[in-house]
């Protein structure tokens, strides 16, 4: 599926053109001939005979940024000084950091923050282990913890290429839920080594975020530490891609007149994020569902199912259907993709019920073309932000923690991820509902506050603000 320039792939080009002439006009042109967008154009220092120009601009690719750089070497005049790539820019150096949150300005604040004032906070937590939610960074810090092995879509790249993305998870909780976060990248895959190395770590956190950890060690690594921790521990491929996927169900069937208890669903993926979704929308109702992977329908008589497989063919396909995924799309109410690029076609989506959903969440590549789906489907969504519909975990993962850490919650349960999917859908109001607004932008201000706050009542705990003396 062909992409448009985007600002994930920006550069900015520093170069040098007579100061004279067409040249100034013509380096718009040289960008928009070569398929890129000018997002920006800044003289940075004039002569009389040379202007030094910044030309910033989004390209579709690393070959296509290289490709407008050249037409515009091509301009008559123009000399390339520096090529800056905008999002590596970004990233140097990191993304995040620590910062004191009291003074240190004199001998008498440092003997408090520090010694020999500390010692007195350090005995009363020692005496009462629940004063560390109290008194120290617990009560509102989440370790974001990942082995490297599937990270977004990029696979298992290994823990220092994981970082950037740990960082940017931390950012988002502190952004969205003013949660304090931290990436714990693990230079190991063994289920034991990280499950030990997590425990041992949690004193010194509120909750555990597991992210980008293959199937299916991510199941056992979460079941395991839930049953070890006395602290909330959510797993985001899972759970927060799930509520996102039932919040946005939920409105998109309002949108076409279904019910959920009603519809067929069929679904490509039975990873981490396919067994989490499912789960959830059959805790929400959904009874007839069929799951598909690379080999086809999920069904009791194949031979290779392991535990996970075997629990989804318990739970679905009732009627036993054992043939490929555009079989099983026919006739289909819903469509929920969170597997591989390009496994459909427009002209699959087209043998689906009347007002079909399909949300083909691959990213950056969906499972279908948005574009040829909604041809035939009433309501589409993706994992893209350059589409209607986005559905990015960003909308609940925030929120969820900021209502775990606000009840002081020991765990999660299947209330509060079905209370936080109703709050989710709940923030598209009924006047703004519609096929191309099903969820709120990651930017409105109320959807960590209301998922936060139906996850702290689900969780039987009062509003604990996180700067509660």
């Amino acid at each position: 599926m062909a992409t448009v320039p985007s600002v994930s792939y920006s550069i900015t080009v520093r170069l040098e053109v007579p100061a004279g002439g067409k040249a100034v006009s013509q380096l718009t042109h040289a960008v928009e001939s070569a398929g890129g967008v000018v997002t920006a154009l800044d003289v940075t220092n004039a002569g009389h005979e040379k202007l030094r120009i910044d030309v910033t601009c989004a390209a579709r690719d690393t070959d296509h940024a290289q490709a407008i750089v050249d037409q515009l070497e091509a301009v008559d005049g123009v000399v390339i000084h520096k090529v800056s790539d905008r999002t590596f820019l970004m990233h140097l150096g990191g993304k995040i950091e620590m910062v004191s949150k009291v003074p240190l300005r004199n001998r008498d604040e440092l003997s408090m923050a520090y010694t020999p004032g500390v010692a007195r906070v350090s005995m009363a937590i020692a005496r009462n282990k629940e004063d560390a939610r109290r008194l120290t960074i617990k009560r509102n810090t989440v370790a974001v913890v990942t082995d490297g092995s599937a990270v977004l879509g990029l696979g298992n790249i290994g823990p220092e290429a994981a970082l950037p993305v740990m960082e940017g998870k931390a950012a988002l909780f502190k952004r969205f839920a003013g949660i304090d976060a931290w990436p714990i990248c693990l230079d190991t895959q063994d289920v034991d080594e990280i499950v030990r190395t997590v425990q041992l770590i949690a004193p010194g956190f509120g909750g555990i975020n597991l992210e980008d950890i293959g199937a299916p060690r991510c199941f056992e690594v979460e079941r395991r530490l839930r049953e070890l921790l006395d602290i909330p521990v959510f797993h985001d491929d899972q759970h927060g891609t799930a509520i996102c996927v039932l919040a946005a169900l939920t409105n998109a069937l309002r949108v076409v007149d279904k019910n959920i208890e009603n519809v067929k669903i069929t679904m490509a993926g039975a990873g981490a994020a396919g067994n989490a979704v499912l789960r959830l929308l059959m805790a929400a109702g959904a009874r007839n569902v069929i799951v598909c992977d690379y080999l086809g329908a999920v069904h009791q008589k194949r031979d290779d199912l392991d535990e996970s497989l075997r629990w989804i063919a318990d739970h679905t396909n009732a009627e036993g259907y054992a043939g490929d995924l555009r079989g099983a799309v026919k006739d289909a109410d819903v469509f929920v993709g969170v597997s591989a690029p390009g496994i459909l076609t427009g002209d699959d989506i087209a043998t689906m019920a009347k007002d079909a959903v399909v949300f083909a969440l691959a990213n950056p590549e969906p499972e279908v073309s948005p574009d040829d789906a909604r041809e035939h489907a009433a309501v589409v969504a993706t994992g893209r932000s350059d589409y209607p519909n986005q559905i990015n975990n960003v909308l609940a993962f925030p929120g969820v923690f900021r209502g775990l850490l606000d009840a002081q919650a020991g765990g999660v349960t299947q209330e509060m991820l079905l209370a936080a999917a109703d709050a989710l859908a709940a923030v598209v109001t009924p006047e703004e509902l519609g096929p191309n607004y099903i969820v709120p932008s990651v930017f409105h201000p109320d959807v960590a506050t209301a998922v936060a706050a139906a996850v702290r009542e689900a969780a039987g705990g009062r509003a604990r603000g996180f700067t509660e003396a």
